[in-house]
């Protein structure tokens, strides 16, 4: 009669449950594994046979065959050596069928039976927890899998110890929550010389989540602003940390022994695919994905490919994307703040120095960066280059701990009025609610959006930098100042010609 031991496999960030099917047949002794395995997973009959042997167990000189249901569903990876192990050990009663049967049992094993640190154990344990059940695991990943509460945690090192925590004759010690402490960075606001109006458009970006072009010739400070942009952000809060976590083990950039402590700063080169940027044909997550609950960088913003541009336009808007790949389609998180830099002509001189690009090549290399992404960023702001007597003997300006505070500030304010969400990512139907205009302000933003043809969607991101420039000023209704420099924050027509 075949055993089932239940386990789980990764599909993007999130775990799916997997039954691993074992019996064994009066035939010629072999090891078949079935239900649609990748080669890592196939490779696994003799790994499981020598982990066997080297707890000191006999392997069955039966034909092993292990079904790996459901079975349209290829999985991938090494987490299915423990639950098929477990398998074969309890289809050879050697371990007991109720005690297999409680846990979800995932971990790849050595060839001595060392039970190896494994990826996705946050996601791992959610699943658990939704079935109902123990979680067996590796004990490397256990402390960051006991992060989940209402689920019981069971690290194990050997494939000896878990048996004999199977058989009752050992207490494997409860596994302990990883600490989540933030780190601290190097990169202060405080470097920053000059640039007030763009210090000031950080400021505004981090207090309301807003998405952000720079303008400006090379060297004037762009990436060194965008870089900083970390430093002013409020810490992660309990659920964003694991979210963030799930993300980036689910990607293999984390080893589960640990949690992400700070928020990601996620900058792809400009020569990035489009798939590099959503995910890939395995499922795995991108640098939009990566990006989630942090910022996404893009330096050079022209010069990445058009498409790789134009798939924003769901993050920026919904917070999420959703991919399609011949394994599936998967939703992925991606509630990220864009910080774009761009020249402001291909050579980068223009305004700033000798300049040979013509009014043309300008409007070309401008439009690369299309309509529809523009409408959806919040803050356009050119960078001037400083006076370098400024650069060099001039004050320094707020340090981060300072801008960060006011920050802070204006993220409590937003939440006591009762949002889920910071000001930028407000769905249309809670603006109205949170950020009613005064009278003074609907006349100013009327008579704006009619004399420079704004769309119906940057008009509602004005509202929503407007509110976040009162939060910052402690105001609790929006007035005609703030509407008026959220208004100076929009692309001017004769920039984008």
């Amino acid at each position: 009669m075949a055993v089932v031991v239940r386990s789980g496999v990764m599909q993007g960030v999130d775990a799916i449950p997997i039954e691993v099917e074992v019996d064994l047949l009066r035939r010629l002794p072999s090891v078949c594994i079935v239900g649609l395995p990748a080669s890592a997973v196939r490779e696994s009959a003799e790994r499981i046979r020598s982990a066997i042997e080297g707890a000191d167990e006999p392997f069955p000189r039966r034909r092993v065959v292990v079904n790996l249901a459901p079975a349209d569903v290829k999985k991938e990876g090494t987490v299915l050596d423990l639950p098929m192990a477990l398998g074969i050990l309890a289809a050879a009663e050697r371990v007991p069928v109720e005690a297999v049967s409680s846990v979800l049992a995932v971990g790849e094993l050595s060839l001595g039976g060392v039970l190896r640190p494994i990826r996705g154990a946050l996601s791992l344990a959610l699943l658990a927890r939704r079935l109902g059940l123990s979680l067996l695991l590796p004990r490397a990943s256990a402390s960051v899998a006991a992060l989940v509460p209402e689920v019981e945690i069971v690290g194990a090192s050997t494939l000896s110890e878990a048996l004999a925590w199977l058989r009752g004759e050992r207490v494997l010690p409860r596994a302990e929550p990883a600490p989540i402490c933030e780190e601290h960075t190097t990169r202060d606001l405080s470097e920053v010389r000059g640039q007030q109006v763009p210090r000031w458009a950080l400021e505004i970006a981090a207090a309301g989540a807003h998405h952000l072009l720079l303008i400006g010739p090379p060297g004037c400070g762009k990436s060194m602003l965008a870089a900083r942009l970390p430093s002013i952000l409020p810490p992660l809060t309990f659920e964003e940390a694991l979210a963030t976590t799930r993300i980036h083990s689910a990607a293999g950039l984390l080893d589960d022994a640990r949690v992400l402590r700070s928020r990601p700063f996620r900058a792809p080169h400009h020569s990035v695919t489009v798939a590099g940027l959503v995910g890939d044909r395995r499922l795995r997550p991108g640098e939009i994905s990566l990006a989630h609950n942090g910022v996404l960088f893009l330096d050079e913003a022209p010069e990445f490919r058009r498409a790789g541009i134009e798939v924003l336009r769901q993050p920026l808007e919904e917070g999420r994307i959703q991919l399609s790949r011949a394994q599936g389609t998967i939703e992925y998180p991606a509630a990220i703040t864009l910080v774009m830099a761009a020249n402001p002509c291909p050579c980068g001189m223009r305004g700033a120095g000798c300049c040979g690009c013509t009014d043309a090549d300008v409007a070309r290399y401008l439009r690369r960066l299309s309509g529809p992404i523009l409408d959806r960023v919040d803050l356009h702001v050119q960078v001037q280059p400083i006076d370098s007597r400024e650069l060099l003997g001039g004050p320094r300006g707020e340090d981060s701990a300072t801008v960060r505070a006011r920050v802070i500030a204006a993220r409590e304010r937003q939440q006591a009025r009762g949002q889920r969400v910071p000001n930028g990512r407000l769905p249309p139907s809670e603006v109205a609610r949170v950020a009613a205009l005064r009278a003074d302000a609907q006349e100013i933003l009327a008579s704006s959006a009619h004399r420079h043809g704004l769309s119906g969607r940057a008009t509602t991101r004005i509202i929503k930098v407007a509110r976040t420039l009162a939060d910052l000023d402690g105001d609790g209704g929006v007035s005609e100042r703030h509407v008026a420099r959220a208004l100076a924050f929009r692309p001017s027509l004769d920039l984008w010609g």
